[in-house]
């Protein structure tokens, strides 16, 4: 684990909100390193999502002193934007955390990394160029299996943003990161991104656990993110 503080900046999923990585920000936090939460709610809710979404992301930080070494950590769909998060980022920043999370495709769209019958199955749930809220992409619900703490619960459902269905045809950024990366994977969804990780040289941990564990299971979480470090 770091032998100093790290400040780790946390980026929740565009599909979801801060709600999902606050308990991880506590967690980090009782064991010594600093976290920023960002909200980046605001900026899905309107084309174009990714320029959007990175103008957010700088603002929300320009007002917040960071110290030591600085690290972004990204959930699920917000890995892909992690290089361009630190691109934009004035302090320099140390390495990238991939949570559970999709990896940076330059200049691919999402639905240009995915089979044509998935993006499908999303666009006949659109309703007026947005997509349904998270939990509801799903036939069953899964927040009552993953998060059994109804507050946390109903306060992560809250949040879930509808998100425009033209996010998911955006090209994200061009932006190469030559820096440290590593990962935690948390769920057999992302056993593919695992996999590339370990190829390409990154530290990884892998947790038995869900997709939802830093909000439910945070300690175990903060533990393999710092191992990581």
């Amino acid at each position: 684990m770091p032998a100093a503080p790290v400040t780790a900046v946390l980026v929740h999923s565009p599909f979801l909100g801060p709600a999902s990585l606050r308990p991880l920000a506590d967690a980090l936090a009782a064991l010594g390193h600093p976290a920023v939460l960002l909200d980046l709610r605001l900026s899905v809710v309107a084309s174009p999502v990714h320029q959007r979404l990175i103008g957010a992301f700088a603002d929300a930080l320009s007002d917040v002193p960071l110290t030591g070494p600085v690290v972004l950590v990204g959930h699920s769909a917000a890995g892909p934007l992690l290089p361009a998060f630190a691109e934009d980022l004035e302090d320099a920043v140390a390495g990238l955390v991939y949570l559970d999370a999709g990896l940076p495709t330059p200049g691919q769209s999402w639905r240009e990394t995915v089979a044509p019958e998935v993006y499908d199955g999303l666009y006949k749930i659109s309703r007026n160029g947005r997509l349904p809220r998270w939990p509801d992409w799903f036939d069953a619900d899964p927040l009552p299996d993953l998060v059994h703490d109804e507050a946390l619960r109903a306060e992560i459902a809250d949040e879930a943003p509808e998100v425009p269905i033209a996010f998911l045809k955006e090209a994200r950024p061009s932006v190469e990161w030559s820096g440290p990366s590593s990962y935690v994977c948390l769920s057999e969804a992302y056993v593919g991104e695992l996999a590339q990780a370990r190829e390409s040289g990154w530290p990884t941990r892998v947790l038995d656990s869900h997709h939802l564990a830093p909000a439910t299971d945070p300690g175990p979480v903060a533990a393999a993110v710092l191992e990581v470090l």
